[in-house]
């Protein structure tokens, strides 16, 4: 799980502050409209919500941005962009697993951009549940790791539902949840006075694969291409995102 988080710091270093932060914004703007629109305008009786505020204010995410973004998504602001999440399975480089999220206006747009970054670094875009298999969807909390007694986030982090913690990346500790737990996890938490950085969903694999330099090279442009993609939320792989692996990013 930690690879996943030690690559997104890789990228966000590398495209520097301003489009980091704006990237993440229009995330999480995404998410805010989408769960108004399906859940109401209520974050107390919408967890999905409820979840997608916590993440725009740990975000820094100014309040008028988070206010106006479940508006258009409950209709106050006028119907708006209508938005549609769609995911994609496919295979990169050395049969490496894809799992992407998007949330488009345009799927006709996004399906042609998305095949077209698998064609150009030898990958190819499958069926709907092509690698789905090879993937388990968990609730991640993310916590910053300076000042925190590891064994005492896992005991608080159980006692509320967690199955794990994992502490691979020095400076952000992961707690995995079930799906239908992560929101009741993440208030917890927060209420023990702990530092919650995000929290989302993610697909986490069953299997890693461990890459030569050249393949995992290719493979990282590929996740580049993507994630460069407005449309595109989330990119997941089953790379095996060891230290060696992981070095190979830097050279991007």
């Amino acid at each position: 799980m930690a690879g996943h988080s030690k690559w997104a710091n890789i990228k966000h270093k590398k495209a520097g502050v301003d489009a980091a932060r704006s990237k993440i914004f229009s995330r999480i703007i995404r998410e805010l409209t989408i769960a108004a629109r399906d859940g109401g305008g209520d974050p107390s009786g919408n967890p999905r919500l409820s979840l997608a505020i916590a993440n725009a204010k740990s975000n820094n995410m100014p309040k008028d941005n988070i206010e106006r973004a479940i508006k258009k998504g409950t209709g106050e602001l006028g119907a708006g962009q209508s938005f549609e999440e769609i995911v994609y399975e496919g295979y990169g480089p050395g049969g490496v697993a894809y799992f992407v999220e998007a949330t488009t206006d345009n799927p006709t747009r996004t399906v042609s951009e998305v095949r077209h970054a698998f064609t150009k670094f030898g990958g190819n875009l499958g069926t709907s549940g092509s690698v789905s298999y090879l993937f388990d969807q968990k609730g991640i909390i993310s916590v910053p790791a300076e000042g925190v007694d590891q064994e005492e986030l896992m005991l608080e982090a159980i006692d509320a539902g967690a199955e794990d913690l994992n502490d691979d990346d020095e400076e952000i500790l992961e707690v995995s949840t079930r799906r239908e737990d992560l929101a009741t996890v993440r208030d917890h938490l927060e209420k023990c006075g702990y530092t919650i950085k995000n929290a989302e969903l993610q697909w986490i694999p069953k299997t890693e694969v461990k890459l030569d330099e050249s393949t995992a090279l290719t493979n990282f442009k590929l996740m580049n291409f993507l994630e460069e993609n407005d449309d595109v939320s989330n990119v997941f792989n089953n790379i095996k995102m060891d230290d060696e692996t992981l070095a190979v990013a830097e050279q991007l």
